[in-house]
């Protein structure tokens, strides 16, 4: 019985295990640990389910089935069969033939056929972070591939603390930013206006052009304007303990989502205390979260932008990101895309879709409040 890795394999691991750690994005590391993971084991496909809260798997990272052929599969896994069991009892479990486990359910139409397999959780500090699923090696695994595979998930976990860490400093900057930029618009900006205000109204006293002095009240009322509209934002920006219930929810489940990501996910509700009936609240989280989960997968943002506000007879809830944009006309129909329609359409709502390649993304959902 083999009683370590060989050194051939455990320096092939070592310069691999660098690899995975030298990725700093969090998106960018997951994908490297599923190709290191297939190539240091010879394995025909590779995937790393990422674990949400209540034991499903949120995000699906996989090597070695085509496009097409993940496109007729549909829905990536939830995480039930063997998959599931490796959610529940988080440990590893290596086979043969996976069907001869008791917990196998077999695959949807349209799957590759896979009969050997191994999994290994990748844990962190705070639990289970998800885990490496590898299949269909030539003669399957072996008990060295399971400590290598391993070795390399406890460097991945160790990966994963740091790539989050990264993004919890990178928000809190983002937040001391705001808060600076809080100040220095209470502090000069918002003064300078208002003293500019009360220049323009001395000329247009002084005046006896009743065109000019007409417009020099019309500067006057717009500045008046400027200035209330940025005091909201200071207020805005200062604002702490006073979100409503349908705001911490709202926060709660976006922040799960870029739990995985190395993004920075930033909510405001207008007006503070909104609070929406229970029914209408359980259909908007997943109208945003799909609409955040497409910013998170696919724009390369670091900053994503969640707004829900209520205007007399509707609620408008927009989702923005400053990522790599894309042309709506030609990008692919995809199920989310496809989900976000269906359920504004069933609310009776409607959705609209801007993006600029290199500019971003704006998601903007118009629902009526009956």
């Amino acid at each position: 019985m083999s009683t370590g890795i060989p050194v051939d394999r455990f320096k092939a691991l070592t310069e691999a295990a660098a690899t995975v750690v030298g990725t700093a994005q969090l998106e960018a590391l997951l994908g490297r640990l599923v190709e290191t993971a297939k190539e240091t084991t010879g394995a025909k496909y590779a995937a790393l389910g990422v674990i949400g809260d209540h034991k499903q798997l949120i995000e699906f990272v996989y090597r070695g089935v085509d496009a097409e052929t993940a496109r007729k599969i549909g829905h990536p896994p939830e995480g039930r069969g063997v998959l599931g069991t490796l959610i529940r009892e988080s440990v590893t479990i290596r086979l043969d033939r996976i069907s001869d486990h008791p917990d196998s359910v077999g695959f949807p139409p349209h799957h590759p056929p896979m009969e050997t397999f191994l999994g290994v959780p990748v844990g962190t500090t705070e639990g289970t972070f998800g885990n490496l699923y590898l299949a269909e090696k030539p003669g399957g695994f072996t008990e060295e591939d399971e400590m290598v595979v391993a070795a390399l998930a406890a460097v991945a976990g160790a990966a994963v603390e740091t790539a989050r860490l990264r993004s919890r400093l990178a928000r809190l900057a983002v937040i001391e930013d705001r808060e600076r930029i809080g100040r220095d618009l209470h502090d000069s900006i918002i003064q300078d206006l208002f003293a500019t205000g009360l220049e323009l109204q001395g000329l247009a006293a002084t005046t006896d052009d009743e065109r000019i002095s007409k417009a020099l009240h019309g500067a006057v009322d717009r500045i008046d304007a400027t200035i209330d509209q940025l005091r909201r934002i200071v207020a805005d920006l200062g604002r702490r303990g006073q979100r409503s219930r349908f705001e911490e929810e709202l926060r709660e489940h976006t922040s799960q989502l870029a739990k995985a990501y190395e993004v920075a996910v930033f909510v405001s509700v207008d007006p503070p205390d909104l609070e929406l009936e229970p029914d209408l609240a359980e259909e908007v989280m997943p109208i945003v979260g799909e609409a955040v989960s497409n910013a998170l997968r696919h724009s390369g943002t670091g900053v994503v932008d969640v707004r829900a506000e209520m205007l007399s007879d509707r609620l408008v809830l927009s989702v923005v990101d400053e990522g790599k944009g894309f042309d709506p006309q030609s990008v692919k129909r995809g199920m989310g895309l496809d989900n976000l329609e269906e359920r504004v359409r069933r609310l009776g709502g409607e959705l609209s879709l801007r993006s600029v390649i290199g500019a971003g993304t704006v998601v903007e959902v118009v629902l009526p409040l009956h």
